[in-house]
């Protein structure tokens, strides 16, 4: 081989070994919720769109208490991803309760959904008797309501509490009516009402999840409709956006509802090195079917929905991957 020729041969090589350290395999961690909920099923299926592209790459799933928590973890540098609701991250950004100043160090990877609707359902005999086919009727009625509202911390509590506020149903209002406000997660709202022990259950999860199925078919429940500007407002509020949930998603509902639904994405921090971020953004863009198919819900995820998300600025990588792909500009 003469001197020229291994010259050559030398740069290719140099050329070939320099395009693979740029797709070296990533290890991180995925901050997400509950152990066994869809964040959970979230993790495993980013796990495998990664996996895709190179099968030493690693996303390992690790539960904690939710959006919120996960933001704090991103912000004290103790994770290298999160799952987040994008209303969680309006908090944040603004500094708001629970957190003690704005965070500021969040960058975006890509929207999961931004499907998760609030229902506001309530037993249809008080609904009849009292003339109440929206939230706004609430107060009006005068009626004592026994209301399961979800957890604190949970951000579908925050959102509840403010609709009900600009609905003039507040606490003390609930109160005050001779009815009382009680709190629990999606399963515990189910059991409570189908138990008699609560009138109304208000939660912002996908259309049709189990326990709305069991509110719907084990009592004899209505959907209340949301006014328009308790919706903008809740939206300018909380990043929300509009939502119709089609007639004859349950029982006694024929026509449309209209509401507003919250979105979740994975959220990474400053921190993160570019190249992670792209060989991350990459892998779910090009095997979005490994997320779409570990659960029903998520058939409406596309690569034009994962870049959709406003709230926060791309990650550099996560951006460079998106460019390249030709999702955004």
């Amino acid at each position: 081989m003469n001197k020229s020729f291994r010259a050559v041969a030398a740069a290719v090589g140099l050329c070939v070994l320099g395009s693979g350290a740029m797709a070296e395999s990533i290890n991180v961690t995925l901050s997400g919720g509950n152990p066994s909920g869809l964040w959970s099923l979230l993790g495993a299926g980013v796990d495998r769109a990664v996996k895709a592209d190179d099968s030493s790459s690693v996303v390992t799933y690790q539960a904690t208490g939710g959006g919120f928590a996960n933001i704090g973890l991103l912000a004290a540098g103790r994770t290298d991803l999160g799952l987040a609701h994008d209303a969680e991250l309006k908090i944040a950004l603004a500094g708001d309760e629970p957190f003690n100043a704005p965070i500021e160090n969040l960058q975006a990877i890509g929207y999961m959904y931004n499907w998760a609707p609030m229902h506001f359902f309530l037993r249809k005999s008080i609904a009849d008797e009292h003339g109440i086919d929206s939230i706004d009727d609430l107060a009006e009625s005068g009626v004592a309501i026994r209301v399961a509202n979800n957890n604190r911390g949970n951000i579908t509590a925050n959102i509840t509490t403010f609709m009900l506020d600009e609905a003039g149903f507040d606490e003390a209002t609930i109160e005050a009516n001779g009815g009382v406000l009680v709190r629990g997660g999606s399963s515990q709202q189910a059991d409570l009402i189908t138990d008699g022990r609560t009138d109304m259950v208000i939660n912002g999860i996908f259309v049709g999840h189990s326990s709305f199925r069991k509110v719907d078919k084990s009592n004899d429940v209505v959907l209340l409709s949301v006014p328009q500007e308790i919706i903008e407002k809740t939206n300018e509020r909380f990043g929300t956006r509009d939502y119709t949930i089609p007639g004859g998603s349950y029982s006694n509902q024929a026509e449309d509802i209209v509401t507003l639904a919250l979105g979740a994405m994975v959220v990474t921090s400053d921190a993160l090195p570019e190249e992670t971020g792209y060989t991350l953004a990459k892998g779910i863009a090009s095997n979005i079917d490994e997320i779409r198919g570990v659960h029903n819900a998520m058939q409406e995820l596309t690569p034009e929905l994962l870049v959709s998300q406003t709230t926060l600025p791309f990650h550099p990588g996560a951006e460079r991957a998106y460019k390249e792909l030709g999702l955004i500009e």
